[in-house]
């Protein structure tokens, strides 16, 4: 009885103990493996996809929740999609040039800044994915909660989908593709989300000027092309940024620290 009394509290110890360094380790950041990275992303984008894809349309539902947010951006006094999309297509070598950055530069770009990461910041890296997946997941809640029609597929406001009218191969949501993604999941705006992700984490992590000026430029231009193809409202994007905000909050709580101001590499990282 003795012996059990006086080595419980010492086994108890041990285990907090051994618990917290596994957490301290789980922390740490360390050098990324690039097979695992790659399994990674594309297992998550999968997985992304499929349940994106298998929320439940609810066409009814988010043809009454787009009129809804539109009645709501004409109470705020914001509601100029359709004079934008309007005048934006009036200039065809543009709205088709807006048409393939929709549809190529989402995923290029995204994944670019993952690989330059990986190589120049691997201290950084984890952390930052971490920001990015926790913003994709999150949104897929507003998918399923708010299922929402972009505004081209509105009926009665006379909005123009730019990919079916210039026969543009652009959008998995328009023409011969439609029918391989759901189109009513527009809240939040995923193409904002990301980009803002990419912009921000660029020109956290470089001091080349005409580089930050580009990181900053990079949302700001997506935020056009998604509102001018007609393929998000302005609050579509504001759901992206509060995902990306949810993101970056999570990755601070988890590392103790925002992802740029981790140090970029360190002894403890461990080799590919």
């Amino acid at each position: 009885m003795g012996d059990t009394t006086v080595t419980r509290p010492e086994a108890v110890r041990h285990r907090v103990t051994h618990e917290r360094t596994l957490l301290t380790r789980l922390r740490t950041p360390r050098r990324p493996r690039l097979w695992f990275e790659i399994l990674l992303i594309a297992v998550s984008y999968w997985t992304y996809s499929l349940i994106r894809n298998a929320v439940p349309e609810q066409k009814a539902e988010a043809l009454r929740n787009a009129d809804w947010v539109w009645r709501t951006e004409h109470q705020l006094g914001i509601a100029v999609e359709q004079s934008v999309n309007h005048a934006v297509n009036s200039v065809t070598w543009l709205i088709i040039g807006m048409n393939y950055y929709y549809a190529t530069l989402h995923f290029v770009v995204t994944i670019g800044v993952l690989v330059w990461l990986y190589r120049s910041h691997p201290g950084r890296y984890a952390a930052t994915r971490l920001a990015l997946f926790a913003t994709t997941g999150v949104a897929l809640l507003g998918y399923y909660l708010f299922p929402l029609a972009p505004p081209r597929l509105m009926t009665g406001a006379h909005f123009v989908d730019t990919v079916q009218v210039h026969h543009t191969w652009g959008s998995m949501a328009s023409g011969d593709l439609k029918d391989m993604s759901n189109q009513y999941a527009a809240m939040p705006s995923m193409h904002i989300g990301w980009s803002l992700w990419c912009g921000l984490t660029i020109y956290a992590l470089t001091r080349i000027p005409w580089l930050r000026v580009l990181a900053l430029l990079y949302p700001t231009t997506t935020l056009l092309v998604i509102v001018c193809t007609a393929n998000h409202f302005w609050l579509d994007a504001v759901g992206g940024l509060l995902c990306l905000a949810f993101g970056f909050t999570l990755a601070r709580l988890w590392y103790g620290a925002l992802p740029h101001t981790l140090p970029r590499t360190t002894r403890t990282l461990q080799p590919t």
